[in-house]
């Protein structure tokens, strides 16, 4: 148990009911940092994604997150696209990283394929070398600020990749929602944070450093525990030279098992 522990999640409050949960049957207390705001890319993703299918003929859709289905399915349901989108994924084979984003495209009747065990870009690959995907082509729709590690893994097993980005991220602008945190932060009181993206570590650091200098903040810092989700996540605080902790499991439960071990050894 993590009796009277402080934990926050780089997650706004709607999107981290999993890790509340998970700290209130543990006795902590959950403090949802909303971290990064999505921007999409506007209408005009809807139009580009299904005229790369036609063009590009791809055999499997690959969907990262929840995030993704949602900004592109609402934007075709807003334009009155919604059934063309659908029938263009619906014809690729749908592989989907993660429960929420399976549950999300099952949502807007998208049946799901594949979904790899191990949540990450080097599970996707595991997946697309057991099922023999060689030759194939693929579309992934993402965000504008992902790196090419899972392009560049997928085109040496031998997959041809066609990437669209649907949208950018920024740091959270109303960071009024911060107060609690800033306020036992500075007491002291935080006990540690899981950080769920590289994003959301770049943004934390420029929420805070508009309160704090940053030999202060990281001094205050070295002293939490500190868990990331993907290595991905944990390169970005070697920027800072930060020491984290990177959850063995890449899912919210992964991490909080790895909080729950650092506070308690």
């Amino acid at each position: 148990m993590l009796d009277g522990k402080t934990i926050a999640i780089t997650r706004s409050k709607d999107d981290a009911s999993e890790f509340i949960s998970l700290a209130e049957q543990n006795n902590a207390t959950p403090i949802p940092l909303p971290t990064i705001e999505l921007v999409s890319k506007g209408e005009k993703i809807v139009d580009e994604f299904l005229n790369l299918v036609e063009s590009e003929h791809p055999d499997y859709s690959v969907f990262l997150s929840s995030k993704a289905v949602k900004i592109l399915f609402d934007t075709a349901k807003n334009i009155g696209n919604f059934e063309k989108l659908q029938l263009a994924v619906a014809n690729t084979m749908v592989m989907s990283i993660g429960l929420k984003t399976t549950t999300t495209l099952n949502a807007y009747g998208i049946k799901v394929n594949y979904e790899p065990k191990n949540s990450s870009s080097i599970g996707i690959g595991e997946e697309f070398s057991q099922i023999h995907a060689v030759g194939k082509k693929v579309i992934i729709p993402r965000s504008g600020a992902s790196n090419s590690f899972l392009k560049e893994l997928l085109n040496k097993i031998g997959i041809d990749v066609v990437e669209i980005h649907l949208y950018d991220v920024c740091a959270f602008r109303d960071t009024t929602q911060w107060n609690q945190f800033r306020e036992l932060f500075s007491q002291d009181k935080i006990d540690g944070i899981i950080f769920t993206s590289a994003s959301s570590v770049r943004a934390f650091f420029e929420i805070m450093t508009k309160d704090y200098e940053m030999n202060i903040l990281l001094d205050n810092l070295k002293k939490l525990a500190l868990v990331s989700i993907g290595q991905f996540t944990s390169d970005e605080f070697k920027k800072f030279k930060v020491k984290n902790t990177v959850a063995e499991v890449h899912t919210v439960v992964g991490a909080f098992d790895a909080m729950k071990n650092t506070l308690t050894t």
